[in-house]
């Protein structure tokens, strides 16, 4: 019997109600720049600091030690799926998000609007992260424009600023395919290749998406900035098996970022559209409260400004969120954990290895006596260093969903 089969047979029915609180990229590093403090140390975070009092603190590897985990491993890691078993390519998971239907053949990539220079040179991976309508009005030129590759139809669809979707629907088709998107700048944009030499399906749709530079660069000549674009996470969407038959719990997830709502929709995740601040999302919660058992609620921007290297956005991002905090615990779950996806250190600009912090709380968590939830606190506190993909069971036991096992 392998441990996921021994979790369902040891699984019980209860009212309780489990909310997953994703800050995405949360863990930080410190350094010497920043008197050796993280964001989250640094941060005023009354609301959060007063949950310590009855909760349990550690730190969450992603995938391995030393491996840098993108969004979909991340996540995926926290939903409870082994994200080496379960790969997702990211144009499935951002497809998804969009509400586009993915068929049986169908390969998907996430893209960027980028600037290049006249050589073809990444000067911005994000185009100056472009305003959504800009990206809305690209698309539709690229539509007009590209309609079919051959045999293959294209579907192209905006996401939020820089970010879009392109779906290629045809025939022997498959991936996954490797990235047109040298993750710097100051390279040239790289051909996609195939991860399985042997494969004629991901040799035919790495031509494909050659072909589809081809088209589609010229249209964009000019357009300053976003003269270009980059591809990632080129992949068919795989068979996995839902968050409700897995766990016996009915999923929400509040998102406001495509790529999030197509990470809990692949898993059977109820989307829930509407909220667009994470007060709003912590008011929906309220109102949803009867209607599901799970909650997943995601909070985008400890990420982004991680990624930009702003140090004090990404502290003032950490205070918006414990601001709105309140609003949740007017209907405490049963099961609260806090923690992040993966850490992006401002200083590296990136997503990063580093364990990321986790704060769990239930009325049987016990209490490390921690004074705050930061990178410092976790690495004293009782649940240790220990694999993201566990998480959801051990929230599970907090909220006694679990039979004893053996005599």
């Amino acid at each position: 019997m392998n441990l996921d089969a021994l979790y369902s047979q040891l699984q019980v029915k209860t009212p309780a109600k489990l909310v997953l609180l994703v800050l995405d990229g949360l863990g930080d590093i410190a350094t010497k720049e920043q008197n050796y403090l993280t964001p989250l140390e640094a941060a005023s975070t009354p609301h959060l600091d007063k949950l310590t009092a009855d909760a349990v603190q550690g730190r969450l590897i992603p995938v391995a030690p030393g491996i840098t985990p993108g969004s979909g491993p991340g996540h995926l890691a926290l939903f409870g799926y082994d994200p080496i078993e379960f790969q997702v390519g990211r144009g499935v998971i951002e497809a998804l998000g969009l509400g586009l239907e993915l068929k049986a053949g169908d390969v998907a990539a996430r893209a960027n609007f980028c600037t290049l220079n006249e050589k073809g040179i990444v000067l911005d991976r994000r185009a100056g992260r472009i305003k959504t309508e800009v990206c809305e009005e690209l698309c539709a030129l690229l539509s007009k424009k590209i309609k079919k590759i051959g045999d293959t139809e294209v579907i192209i669809r905006p996401g939020k600023e820089h970010r879009f979707v392109v779906i290629f629907r045809g025939k022997g088709l498959e991936g996954p395919l490797t990235d047109a998107d040298p993750n710097r700048e100051g390279l040239a944009i790289p051909a996609v290749k195939p991860t399985d030499p042997k494969s004629a399906k991901q040799k035919k749709a790495a031509k494909l998406i050659a072909d589809f530079y081809k088209a589609a660069l010229p249209v964009l000549k000019g357009r300053q900035p976003a003269n270009g674009f980059l591809m990632r996470g080129i992949a068919h969407q795989p068979e996995i098996p839902t968050f409700e038959k897995r766990y016996g719990l009915r999923a929400a997830a509040l998102a406001v970022y495509p790529m999030y709502k197509g990470l809990s929709q692949l898993v059977g995740m109820i989307k829930i559209e509407g909220p667009e601040t994470i007060a709003e999302q912590f008011e929906r919660y309220l109102v949803e409260h009867d209607n599901f058992d799970f909650f997943f609620i995601h909070y985008k921007y400890t990420d982004k400004h991680g990624e930009d290297g702003n140090f004090e956005g990404k502290k003032k991002a950490i205070e918006d969120l414990d601001a709105a905090l309140p609003i949740l615990l007017e209907k405490r779950p049963t099961v609260l954990a806090i923690t992040g996806d993966h850490s992006t250190p401002c200083a590296m600009k990136s997503h990063s290895w580093h364990p990321q912090p986790v704060l769990l709380t239930s009325e049987c968590s016990g209490s490390d006596k921690l004074d705050r939830f930061t990178e410092t606190g976790a690495n004293l506190g009782s649940l240790g260093i220990m694999e993201a993909k566990y998480l959801l069971r051990l929230m599970q036991a907090n909220a006694k969903m679990f039979d004893k096992y053996g005599a």
